[in-house]
């Protein structure tokens, strides 16, 4: 078999005999190594900053390799077939994922290995390349913007009043969070949304019972 038609059985046809050869492999994980590095660098270009985990980034690419390795085998082999349905039944991961995404380059990766595997890599790439679209797309569309924590120290909690008025001047949308009371001293934690950031501290720090105050920003949930 030339070149050609391996390319062509492994980007199209699909391998329809039960025995793949050394070239059909070869080509094969060579394709799921280029789309491998792909994610890899995908994931990574996506993924913020202080969220982001090498060593997480370089298993999704490993897992589509290994992936298309098992199916390769898989094809060659009904008993080994059976033998593998069994051993995957039992195995258990107990990695927690801590980004949804992180599910999405997951399973990304596993259907790459899947599909070039089974001689159809012309698919994976189509799939690859539609994810991205997909992903960036989404990823560029303003849902919603999360709110800022304004979090007061202040010498008497009888200041609320005051703090609040404040904090509704210079912003539309609040809600207090957390309120710690002590004997002579106040902290409160309020979700704010506000453009005039600047302004709200200075303000807020001129309240005379006031002896702290920060204004934080944060990636997490977003409140509508």
């Amino acid at each position: 078999m030339s070149l050609k038609d391996v390319l062509k059985s492994a980007l199209m046809n699909g391998y329809a005999s039960t025995t793949v050869s050394t070239k059909e492999v070869v080509v094969c994980l060579g394709i799921v190594g280029i789309l491998a590095i792909y994610i890899f660098f995908v994931y990574r270009f996506l993924t913020r900053k202080e969220f982001y985990n090498k060593n997480f980034n370089i298993a999704v690419a490993a897992i589509a390799v290994v992936t298309a390795s098992v199916i390769l085998t898989l094809q060659t082999n009904v008993a080994i077939s059976l033998g593998t349905v069994g051993a995957l039944s039992i195995v258990r991961f107990r990695t927690a994922i801590k980004d949804p995404m992180d599910l999405i380059f997951l399973f990304w990766g596993v259907a790459v290995g899947i599909i070039c595997g089974a001689g159809y890599a012309e698919i994976a790439v189509l799939t690859s390349l539609a994810l991205t679209i997909g992903i960036l797309i989404l990823n560029a569309i303003p849902v919603a913007k999360a709110p800022m924590l304004l979090v007061v120290n202040a010498s008497d909690y009888g200041a609320e009043a005051q703090i609040m008025n404040t904090v509704k001047t210079y912003s539309k949308y609040n809600k207090v969070k957390s309120r710690n009371l002590r004997n002579d001293s106040m902290d409160m934690i309020i979700e704010v949304r506000t453009k005039q950031e600047t302004e709200l501290v200075q303000q807020i720090m001129r309240i005379k019972e006031v002896t702290a105050t920060s204004l934080m920003s944060h990636d997490g949930e977003v409140t509508f």
